[in-house]
Order: C-alpha cells, then structure tokens, then sequence
C-alpha cells in the first residue's frame, strides 16, 4: 500500500508502537485514506476507518477515526458506539457535544439534552465545543416543537460566544433560519449575511439564502415565500 507516511502526525505514529510493523502499515495506509476522503467520500472513508480499527480496536486513535468518519458518512449508531468508548478509554468529556448530537440525529432529543447538560458542567471545553452545544441544544428544542426557547438560546449565545471565524459563521446561520422560521425575513437575511462574511471556506450556503430572500432565484434552491418557508407546490 503506498501512501505519504508525512501525512501522519506524530502522535499517531506515537500510539502505533506497540502495534507488529507490517500490520501498522496497513493502518496507516487506512488512515491517510480515511483522512483523505473524509469530505469528499465519508462513506468510502468509513470503511478504511474501519478496517483500521478491526487491526487494533483498542487504541484511541482508531476508535477516533472510526467514530469521526462514521459521524461524517451518517452513520451515526456506530459514532455514538465508539465515541462513547472513547470518553471511557480517555477520560475526556470533549466528546460530549458530537455524542449530543448523533443522539439528536437519531431522532432522540431528550437523550441529546442529557448529554449537553452534561457538557455543559465540563470545564474543558473549548470556545468551538461551546458552540456546537449550543446549535445541538437549540435543534433539540427545535426537534421538540419548542422553536421559541430554541430562538433564545441562539440569540443568547450570537451576542456572547466568542470562538472561531467557522463557529460562528454556523452559529450565525442557523440563529437566521430560526429567525426565519418566525417569519422575521429581515433580521435573518442580515444574520445570513454576517454568515456569510465569516464563511471563508464555503461550507454554508448563507449567500444563496440571502440571495432568495432578496428575491434572486438561486439554481437548485427553492425561492423563500417571506414568511419562513420555501414555496411549494402542495
């Protein structure tokens, strides 16, 4: 199997040490593989994750590999699974807010909310983590049918949380779509906006948003009736 053995940070060749040569090489061409694909392919990333795992399950940083391909493809039963085992193994509550939300995306709010008040009594999560619990505990609310405490916790945490450029932009976005949900159009296309500023990277379609709500129809999204909703044809 060949591959960049550069791409590798140390402390993964760290944790393979103690693993027979011949077998570290194919779970290391596994894991350049997996850390390859991960945004284009999740699914075909998974599976190298998971062959890597299979040659030694009880190392962490196979487990993390399984566990962050497996939340990426949306595989998210088999997530939870290991990103419990590896709050075990380590100790490190830094796995709480993704865990909160694979237990949302299974349609389990209340399992979610659990969870994040368990986060929420950590003292090390960093500023991004922080955000996460935040979108996570607003989309349970929401999942609940409770959209005005979800708007709260939003327009709380955009006036206080301080973190990356990314964090907030998604932050950001989805405070807009709840504002939008209300049917406040305006507040929520100058938060789409701000989004948008912080977006470098593309990954939100906060300009596509605002670019409906002025009325400019975007190809492939629907046009934003003005109370909250895209149009339909129903």
């Amino acid at each position: 199997m060949d591959f960049d053995e550069k791409a590798l940070p140390p402390s993964v060749k760290a944790e393979l040490r103690g693993v027979p040569s011949d077998v570290a090489h194919i779970i290391e061409g596994h894991l350049v593989a997996a850390a390859e694909l991960i945004d284009s392919d999740p699914e075909l990333a998974n599976k190298h994750a998971q062959a890597a795992r299979r040659r030694a399950a009880r190392l962490p940083v196979l487990r993390e590999a399984a566990a962050d391909t497996a939340y990426a493809a949306g595989e998210y039963a088999s997530a939870l699974n290991d990103y419990r085992t590896l709050r075990r193994m380590t100790g490190n509550d830094n796995y709480l807010p993704v865990m909160a939300d694979c237990e949302r995306a299974m349609g389990r709010p209340q399992a979610a909310l659990r969870l994040v008040k368990e986060a929420e009594e950590a003292d090390d999560l960093s500023s991004s983590q922080q955000v996460e619990l935040v979108l996570v505990k607003a989309g349970a609310r929401q999942d609940m049918g409770q959209d005005a405490e979800a708007l709260r916790l939003l327009h709380s945490a955009v006036s206080r949380v301080e973190s990356s450029e990314e964090a907030r932009a998604r932050l950001y976005y989805a405070y807009a779509e709840a504002l939008l949900t209300k049917g406040d159009t305006g507040a929520a296309r100058e938060w789409f906006s701000r989004s948008d500023e912080l977006d470098a990277s593309g990954l939100l379609d906060a300009a596509d948003r605002v670019a409906l709500i002025d009325g400019v129809q975007v190809e492939g999204v629907e046009e934003i009736d003005g109370t909250g909703s895209e149009e339909s044809d129903d």
